[in-house]
C-alpha cells in the first residue's frame, strides 16, 4: 500500500490542487484530489491485462472548477434536487439558491462542496479531505464539519466515509458523483453494460426532476433492475418517466434498509470483464445514465458525449427535506452524519 501525491493546479483563487494516488498490492490505483473531495480516476486491469481507467474525468484541475458534471465530486451539504429551492425546519423556512428551474440542485453550483478546496492528509491507504462550512453558508443552516475519507484495500474495494457534525439541527445528504464506464473513461456509450438495482420500488418524479412523493412499484416498468438487464434494454421515450429524465435520472428505494451496510447494486461489463458492487447503509440510489453530458475535451484529449458513463449516488431521496413520506436526512448537536459507500471491483474471464 502507498499514497503519492503531487500537485495537479489552482484554484480561481491561486490555491494549489493536490492529486493523491492511493495504490494497492494488485497494482489498482485511485486518484482523488482535494478540490470538491473529487474521485479523479480509478485504474485497474481488465480480463486481457490491460489497465482501464474506469472514471470520467479530466487531466488537470482548472475543467473540474467550471464542471457542471460534478464528475467525481463529493455534493452537499444537500445533494439532488429541493423542491422550490426551501425547506421548512423547526418553524422557519430556509432558502437555497434557485440554479434548476424553480429547484435547488446540489446546494450550490459554484460554491456547494464539489466545487470548494478541501484539506487533505493521506495515512496508510486512505486520504481524508476535511472542510468547514459556516452557518447559513449557501442559505444552509449549522456550522460544519465535514470529512470524506478515501479508502482503497486490496481487495479492490474503493471505501468511502463521509462524517460531518453540525452545532444545529439540519439536513445533510453527502454523495459522490462519480460516473463509471467499467469499459474504460475513452471507451464510448455504456449500452452494453449491465445493471442490478436491489429496489422494488423507486420514486417517479414531474418535470425538474422533483419526486411526486409517491413510492411506486418498479414491477412492469423499464425501472425494474431488480434482474440484471442491460442498462439500455427498457430504455424507451414510450415511458413517460424516462421522457422527463431523457433516460435515467431516479432515485431507487432500496431494499432491506436497517441503517447498516449491504450490497445495493451490481454493474458488469462482459467486454472488459469488470464489475462493480455498490454497498451502502443509506436508504437510496440515484441512478442515472449521464443523459446530458457533453464534454469536449476531458482526459487524453477524449471528447464525451451522453451516457457514455453511469452514476449510482448512495443518498437519502431527493427534495427529502420537503417531503415527509421519505427517510429525513436531518442531523444535529447530538446525531452526526456518518455514512459509508463502498464500490467493489474485480474481473471476470
Amino acid at each position: 500500500m502507498s499514497v503519492t501525491y503531487r500537485k495537479f493546479g489552482t484554484t480561481k483563487k491561486g490555491e494549489k490542487v493536490t492529486l493523491y494516488t492511493i495504490k494497492n498490492a494488485k497494482g489498482t490505483e485511485a486518484d482523488v484530489c482535494d478540490f470538491g473531495a473529487i474521485l479523479v480516476a480509478f485504474r485497474m486491469k481488465d480480463k486481457e491485462g490491460t489497465v482501464k481507467d474506469l472514471v470520467l474525468g479530466f487531466d488537470e484541475a482548472k475543467p473540474y472548477l467550471k464542471d457542471g458534471n460534478v464528475f467525481g465530486g463529493t455534493v452537499g451539504p444537500i445533494a439532488n434536487r429541493t423542491a422550490k429551492a426551501k425547506f421548512l425546519l423547526n418553524g422557519k423556512e430556509y432558502r437555497l439558491k434557485v440554479n434548476d428551474g424553480e429547484n435547488n440542485l446540489h446546494t450550490h453550483l459554484k460554491k456547494g462542496f464539489q466545487k470548494s478546496l478541501f484539506s487533505g492528509k493521506a495515512k496508510d491507504n486512505s486520504v481524508t479531505f476535511t472542510i468547514k462550512k459556516k452557518d447559513m453558508a449557501m442559505g444552509h443552516p449549522g456550522n460544519m464539519d465535514v470529512s470524506v475519507t478515501y479508502t482503497l484495500t486490496d481487495a479492490d474495494e474503493l471505501v468511502i466515509h463521509y462524517y460531518a457534525t453540525t452545532d444545529k439541527e439540519t439536513y445533510i445528504n453527502l454523495t459522490n458523483h462519480s460516473y463509471f464506464n467499467l469499459n474504460g473513461h475513452d471507451s464510448g456509450a455504456i449500452f452494453h453494460e449491465k445493471v442490478q438495482i436491489n429496489a422494488q420500488s423507486y420514486t417517479p418524479i414531474v418535470k425538474g426532476g422533483i419526486p411526486t412523493g409517491e413510492i411506486a412499484s418498479v414491477e412492469g416498468t423499464p425501472m425494474d433492475f431488480r434482474e440484471e438487464k442491460e442498462v439500455c434494454r427498457d430504455f424507451t421515450y414510450g415511458f413517460a418517466q424516462i421522457e422527463l429524465a431523457n433516460g435515467y435520472d431516479h432515485n431507487f428505494v432500496l431494499d432491506n434498509y436497517d441503517c447498516n451496510v449491504r450490497e445495493v447494486a451490481k454493474v458488469s461489463d462482459e467486454i472488459s470483464g469488470i464489475w462493480m458492487k455498490v454497498f451502502t447503509d443509506l436508504p437510496g440510489v440515484q441512478f442515472y445514465t449521464g443523459n446530458w453530458v457533453g464534454v469536449k475535451k476531458a482526459k487524453g484529449g477524449v471528447s464525451y458525449g451522453p451516457r457514455q458513463g453511469l452514476c449510482l449516488e448512495t443518498q437519502y431521496y431527493p427534495n427529502s427535506a420537503n417531503e415527509d413520506r421519505f427517510p429525513k436526512p436531518l442531523f444535529g448537536p447530538d446525531k452526526p452524519f456518518d455514512s459509508t459507500t463502498i464500490y467493489q471491483f474485480g474481473v471476470s474471464q
